[in-house]
């Protein structure tokens, strides 16, 4: 175990770096780590990129979930800071404590863990913890056999789960739901198997276990990406025919069909409007990548501007294409505006993405935001991290120049 994790897990009450890191998310120096709320720390953990206080954050409130579904979303997302950073001796430690807890014997909690390591691709871990179910006290059901299926799945080791889903029935008792079949369907698709996975379908009807427009949407999207077209509107159609097609499955159209067409993909969002389905973030996402590819950046700028209005709020792949394509249109001064709003709604787009927004303010003489911009990602993201800009820095001429904050600095959109 590394020092650092076993203080933290030794110590969850004392977590001052805990209350730092909240503190500096939140602008409140007062802040302490029992201050934290669930909700909060989900919030910071969600824009934590170093995986140390992401642990820290964690830890001072994961004792304080009152459900196994409360933790799972922080916990999720500490497990993915560490094992992005290769940290996986630490996450064994932080998931086999959760055994000691008295939660354990709670299937739902112990199903936390089974994900988490699947998260993380230890599938073994996973398989292993699902083997300890009679030694920890904890019953077996639809629910941990389908946590163990889906870790698999993340684990992409997708051509063993069609065994496991014939094996552990038999042995357990256990009779696979419909979330079962999806993960099935998910593995089949994931393999290329899109015939196997239609062939699912039938078995459901068979069995009268339903078919869920999460999984007829799993298909849709893996005959579309493999070109079959004709197929995929075979099942879309199927799909209005027993009344599944949702958000998810029009974005999956938008994103197929249509064929690089604004006014394509304006048409299904229309056609979803009218179906009595609301678009979301992601269905706009679509609409305005297509302007920005199609050159219609006033168009493209106008949906964005417009994302509000509509009940939507912009994430971080909303931010990643339009920063891209102002920069590709060489609209630096917008793209740092844009950068800024990013910054205040903590999903900062990638290096790849800035640093083409870097050079094209160095080239405007825009250096004042060349520098808070820079200035702001190294607050952001762990030390380890910052060596691609430090060097960026270098190359373009900006380390030794005056760094202090300009008037409308990105630093003020981040307290």
């Amino acid at each position: 175990m590394s020092y650092s994790l076993a203080r933290h897990l030794r110590h969850v009450r004392h977590l001052s770096t805990a209350a730092a890191a909240a503190a500096s998310a939140s602008s409140s120096s007062s802040s302490s780590s029992s201050s934290i709320s669930v909700s909060r720390a989900k919030s910071i953990l969600r824009s934590e990129f170093d995986p140390d206080k992401a642990l820290e954050i964690y830890s001072s409130v994961s004792k304080h979930y009152a459900s196994p579904l409360a933790s799972r979303y922080a916990q999720d997302l500490t497990v993915k800071r560490l094992a992005k950073s290769r940290r996986f001796a630490d996450i064994e430690t932080l998931i086999e404590s959760h055994k000691n807890d008295p939660k354990i014997t709670q299937e739902p909690y112990l199903s936390t863990l089974i994900r988490s390591y699947g998260i993380a691709g230890m599938f073994q871990h996973a398989l292993r913890t699902f083997n300890q179910m009679e030694e920890l006290g904890t019953p077996r059901s639809s629910i941990s056999f389908n946590a163990l299926l889906s870790a698999c799945n993340q684990s992409k080791l997708f051509d063993q789960v069609p065994k496991f889903f014939e094996e552990i029935p038999k042995r357990y008792g256990i009779l696979p739901d419909k979330i079962s079949y999806g993960i099935l369907v998910k593995s089949y698709c994931e393999s290329g198997l899109s015939d196997k996975a239609i062939s699912m379908l039938k078995e459901m009807e068979e069995k009268g276990v339903e078919i869920t427009a999460i999984t007829f949407t799993t298909i849709l999207d893996a005959l579309y990406k493999q070109g079959q077209s004709d197929r995929a509107e075979k099942v879309w159609h199927e799909m209005a025919k027993k009344g599944c097609l949702d958000v998810g499955a029009y974005n999956v159209k938008i994103m197929f069909a249509h064929g690089g067409d604004p006014e394509n993909v304006k048409a299904l969002i229309d056609e979803m409007s009218n179906a009595g389905l609301k678009p979301d973030t992601i269905s706009y996402n679509y609409l305005m990548t297509s302007y920005c590819k199609s050159g219609m950046m006033t168009e493209a700028k106008k949906v964005y501007a417009e994302l509000e209005e509509t009940g939507c709020h912009p994430n971080a792949a909303t931010f990643r294409t339009l920063i891209y394509y102002l920069c590709r249109s060489g609209d630096f001064e917008t793209g740092y505006k844009v950068f800024k709003q990013s910054a205040f709604r903590r999903k900062i787009p990638d290096f790849g993405t800035l640093r083409h927004l870097v050079e094209g303010l160095v080239q405007k003489k825009k250096t004042k935001e060349a520098k808070g911009l820079i200035r702001t990602v190294k607050k952001k993201f762990p030390t380890y991290f910052l060596n691609v800009w430090r060097k960026l820095e270098e190359d373009l001429g900006l380390a030794g120049v005056d760094s202090s904050p300009a008037a409308d600095d990105v630093q003020e959109a981040t307290s």
